[in-house]
């Protein structure tokens, strides 16, 4: 088989194993009523089971990153996968909260592996001036499977109950981890192979380029987690709508602005690549200035029809940015440190957006009342718009040979 053809596997791969790392992360919500009445459980305790998902996986990513860069890859992301999988089906085994709350929090573990390797393992098997476009269909699988999540989690919840629900998507992870175990790692990584110690996490922190875009893609992920929080409850509280269709004319307008802004996102990077080596950077600060008089029109509106469609073209310009920044993270750090810089971006985007925004904006609202809080977050990403600026600038000097 030649390399290409290898190539479109491993993508095939890796991005139906991107889906289900996202299917089995979003069944959970999907099924939150069903568990709350068999386990007598509050809303708080709810919420603490997807916020030690989300603690546990920022905070693992950087260990995972260190041996990422040491032992081959394929290893990693298929025991990440089984791992994943096998506490997937484990939540639908737990017999009380304690044990359910192990059992998501160990899912964080795995998807933490795999999401710190997978990125530049996928990148690496691709020319240059392809990555953007390979990088964007490996994040199409966020909104796809996210999407599929809740779906299936509400269809097979309802009809084979909630703990059926965790077992029956637990088992492709589980196939499609093993025969992850069995891919070739990249020439590039295989001719470059070194050991960085520990420490070498400092070097990231002095890489001006890498830093401002993992600052940027937090910008980024502050304003989603805001809308993805909020914005139902902004649609039911301004329209009038119920909140089973508030819940699915937002999923809705998400999943479709995402495929086609990552899409998007990923084909124009690739083709203005040709142009300027600085087209990952233009394209991100494109992504956030676009975004942002859509985001606020749908705020100001008083028409539900008018405020989901400026929703759509705003989550498309910010989903816009996904693969051209997932392909500098690959530029400008070397292959020996590539799963520790995926592993730093996964911490600061979700530590610095979407772990606090929801919060953050709740607050706001509070105070001020939730259409500034949603006005507010909008006009945050103009923030993200100059940091990828300054992005642009900082690579155009510290990559000079790489600058045309």
């Amino acid at each position: 088989m030649n390399s290409d053809a290898y190539a479109k596997r491993i993508l095939t791969l890796i991005f139906c194993l991107s889906l289900f790392n996202y299917i089995d992360r979003q069944v959970l919500y999907a099924v939150f009523p069903l568990i709350k009445a068999d386990l007598h459980l509050s809303d708080a305790q709810l919420g603490l089971l997807a916020s030690s998902f989300m603690v546990v996986y920022m905070c693992f990513a950087p260990f995972v990153g260190y041996f990422g860069d040491r032992v081959k890859r394929p290893l990693i992301i298929g025991a990440s996968a089984i791992f994943w999988s096998i506490s997937t089906l484990f939540s639908g085994l737990a017999r009380g909260y304690g044990q359910l709350l192990l059992t998501r929090s160990a899912v964080g573990v795995g998807e933490a592996g795999y999401g710190t390797v997978s990125p530049s393992f996928l990148a690496e098997w691709f020319p240059a001036e392809r990555r953007a476009r390979v990088l964007a269909m490996y994040a199409l699988a966020i909104p796809a499977g996210s999407a599929i999540g809740y779906l299936l989690g509400g269809t097979l919840g309802q009809h084979f109950g909630w703990r059926n629900a965790f077992y029956i998507v637990a088992v492709p992870g589980m196939l499609m981890g093993t025969a992850a175990l069995f891919l070739k790692e990249t020439p590039e990584k295989l001719e470059r192979s070194g050991h960085i110690p520990f420490s070498g996490y400092k070097a990231l922190f002095a890489n001006r380029t890498y830093m401002l875009v993992c600052l940027s893609q937090s910008i980024g992920t502050f304003a989603v987690g805001g809308l993805a929080a909020w914005m139902p409850s902004y649609f039911v509280r301004e329209f009038g709508v119920s909140v089973a269709k508030a819940g699915f004319l937002f999923g809705a307008v998400t999943v479709a602005a995402g495929l086609a802004g990552n899409f998007a996102g990923g084909w124009a990077a690739d083709w203005l690549h040709k142009r300027t080596r600085r087209a990952y950077f233009v394209v991100g600060y494109l992504s956030f200035f676009l975004s942002i008089p859509f985001g606020v029109s749908a705020v100001l509106t008083s028409d539900l029809n008018v405020s989901l469609a400026m929703i759509f073209f705003a989550e498309f310009f910010i989903f816009a940015y996904s693969g051209p920044y997932h392909a500098a993270i690959v530029e400008t750090v070397p292959v020996t440190m590539r799963s520790m810089a995926f592993a730093v971006d996964i911490f600061i985007i979700h530590a610095l957006g979407d772990a606090v925004s929801p919060f953050l904006l709740g607050v706001l609202s509070d105070s001020a009342g939730l259409p500034f809080a949603m006005f507010a977050a909008m006009l945050y990403l103009l923030l993200g718009g100059v940091t990828s600026i300054l992005a642009g600038e900082a690579y155009k000097k510290d990559f000079p040979n790489a600058h045309t």
